[in-house]
C-alpha cells in the first residue's frame, strides 16, 4: 500500500535528523589534528640542490640534533628530517607536552642546552674551538628563538649550525639545521622565516 505524502514528509524528516545527529557525534568524536611540519619547500634554499624529506615519523630521529642530544622526550614525538645532495641538513621535532607548563619548561631546557652547547664541545674536545651566536626571538604564537653554533676541530672542517626553538600552547617544536662552514654561509634570515613556519603550523587543543 502507498504511503501518503503526510507519512513520506515524516519519514524524510527522520531521516534527516537521524543523519544530522550521526554527522554531529562523529565530529564530536573525531581526533584532534597532528601538528604540522615543515616540507622542503619551507627550508632555506640551497644554492645547488633541491630538499628531500623523510615521512613524519613517531618518536625521536635515532640520530638526535647536535646540541639537543638527551633534552626532548620521545613520548610524544614525532619528526621529520631532510637532506640535500651535498653536506646540508637538517630536522624538525615536534613534542606535544601534557601541559602548557611542561611545555614551557620543555622549550626553555632546549633553548638553555643549545647555549651551553659551544662551552660544553670545548670541554669534550680541548683541541678545537666553538662559539655560538643568539638570533633573538621570533613572534611567532606562543614565542621562539633563533641561536647559532659554530664549530671547528684541527684537520676537520668546520661546521655550522642554526636552531629555532618555539612553542604554541603545549605543543613545542625543534628545528635545526647544518653544513660544513662558518657563520658567513648560515642563512640567518631565511631560517627565521623558516622557524616561524614551523611555529605557526603547531596547534594546542
Amino acid at each position: 500500500m502507498p504511503m501518503s505524502p503526510r507519512t513520506l514528509r515524516t519519514a524524510a524528516l527522520g531521516a534527516l535528523t537521524a543523519a544530522a545527529l550521526m554527522a554531529g557525534s562523529t565530529a564530536a568524536t573525531a581526533a584532534p589534528a597532528a601538528p604540522g611540519h615543515l616540507v622542503p619547500k619551507e627550508l632555506p634554499p640551497h644554492p645547488s640542490s633541491d630538499w628531500y624529506a623523510s615521512d613524519v615519523t613517531p618518536g625521536l630521529p635515532e640520530d638526535a640534533p647536535f646540541c639537543v642530544e638527551n633534552t626532548l622526550p620521545a613520548a610524544g614525538a614525532t619528526h621529520r628530517t631532510f637532506w640535500t645532495e651535498y653536506d646540508t641538513t637538517a630536522s624538525q621535532i615536534v613534542v606535544e607536552a601534557a601541559t602548557v607548563d611542561a611545555a614551557r619548561k620543555l622549550a626553555a631546557a632546549a633553548g638553555k642546552k643549545v647555549r651551553n652547547c659551544a662551552a660544553d664541545w670545548r670541554r669534550d674536545h680541548p683541541e678545537g674551538s666553538a662559539s655560538w651566536r643568539d638570533y633573538g626571538t621570533l613572534p611567532a604564537e606562543d614565542g621562539a628563538h633563533v641561536y647559532g653554533v659554530h664549530t671547528s676541530y684541527p684537520d676537520s672542517e668546520p661546521g655550522i649550525h642554526l636552531y629555532g626553538i618555539g612553542r604554541d600552547g603545549r605543543t613545542v617544536t625543534v628545528v635545526a639545521w647544518g653544513e660544513m662552514g662558518g657563520y658567513e654561509q648560515a642563512p640567518v634570515d631565511a631560517f627565521r622565516r623558516t622557524t616561524t613556519t614551523a611555529v605557526v603550523k603547531l596547534y594546542h587543543p
